[in-house]
This record gives C-alpha cells, structure tokens and sequence, in this order.
C-alpha cells in the first residue's frame, strides 16, 4: 500500500517531468512564431516561469530526500519534441498550439490542485505553497490564452485569406 507521502514524491516527480515537457513544448512553438508577436512574447514568459517550476518542484522533492526522475523527464521532452516536429508541417500550427496550449495549461491546473491537497494532508505546508503559486501562474496563463485564442485564430484566418504565410 502506498502512503499519501509516497503518493507526493511520484506526483512532484510527475509535476517535474511535465514542465521539462512544457519546457521544450513552449520553446519550440515560440522560437517558430514570425507574425504573432504577442503571442510569443506571452509563451517566452511563460517559458521562464515553467523553468522556474521545474527549479521550485526539484527543491521540494529534495527536500523529501527524493530526485526528479530523469526517465520521466526524458520521455516528456521526446512528447513534446515529437508536438513540436509534428507542428512544424501544420499549416496551421500557431491556432493548434494555442489550442494544445490552452489544454496543457488545464491538465496542469489539475495536476497541481491534487499536488496541494496531497500535500495539506502530508503536513506539507511548504510544499502546498509552493504548488498554490505554480497553480496560479498555470492559471493565469490558462487565462491569458482564453482571452486571446480568438484573436490568434482570426488574426491566422486573416493573414491565410490574404495568401500570407499565416501559420507561424
């Protein structure tokens, strides 16, 4: 049987494993993005902010005695290398990965709302906080997405009638 605190060190591990993806997902899609500026200048902050999480989730699993688990964040990284080659034949890539964004953004929120409460029940005060504030950077990111998808989306279908390249 598995205790919540076991249930901690593999969730954070899991969290670790899935910024390193958002990591090279968000680097990959803004370092291809020509024509939406706002776009990629929202995602390059994000992508210092998911760094900063990875960094904040490997002090909490240090301080369980525990290591992010290099398999895990190896096979994020392929995921998410994959996304990106993938994305690169998409025409219409920069409205899919604002989509795949909006929905990675979700499944993080989920994530670390079960990281709090998992660790409230350890007696893990420290570490709550600290997935409370990744939580809310995910959100409001989540958020800035929301807002803007639309916009992304009709700013693609603009440049496309126009016989722009619109994709990127």
């Amino acid at each position: 049987m598995t205790d919540a605190r076991d249930r901690l060190v593999q969730w954070l591990k899991d969290a670790h494993a899935m910024e390193r993806q958002a990591e090279t997902m968000l680097d990959s899609q803004a370092s291809r993005l020509e024509h939406y500026p706002e776009l990629r200048q929202r995602l390059r902050q994000h992508l210092d902010e998911t760094r900063s999480q990875a960094g904040r989730l490997e002090e909490c699993l240090v301080s369980l005695g525990a290591d992010s688990s290099g398999a895990k964040d190896a096979m994020g990284r392929l995921t998410a290398m994959a996304q990106g080659i993938g994305g690169m034949f998409a025409g219409d890539e920069v409205v899919k990965g604002a989509m795949a964004g909006y929905t990675f953004e979700h499944f993080e929120i989920s994530a670390y709302m079960a990281l709090v409460a998992t660790a409230e029940v350890c007696g893990e005060a420290r570490i709550a906080s600290v997935c409370r504030d990744i939580l809310r950077e995910e959100e409001a990111m989540a958020e800035w997405l929301h807002a803007h998808l639309p916009e992304v989306t009709r700013t693609y279908l603009q440049r496309e009638q126009a016989d722009l390249q619109a994709g990127r």
